[in-house]
């Protein structure tokens, strides 16, 4: 793998490791909340992450050109 996944894989981490970090308490509540999400909800979640997710490293490939 190349220096700009490893780059992109660190900074995942921290972002998803800042919200525990600061706000224990609602990152908590946040989490039981969307336990009690329907299955169907949680499903266009994730997919419109996955999306935006594709949709960024493409804009990011096709600007440095690679």
């Amino acid at each position: 793998m190349n220096s700009t996944i490893w780059l992109a894989l660190g900074l995942v981490l921290v972002l998803e490791g800042l919200g525990p970090m600061l706000f224990p308490q609602a990152w908590r509540k946040m989490i039981r909340a969307m336990t009690q999400l329907p299955d169907p909800t949680l499903r266009r979640f994730g997919g419109a992450l996955v999306v935006a997710g594709c949709v960024i490293y493409y804009m990011l490939r096709s600007r440095t050109g690679g």
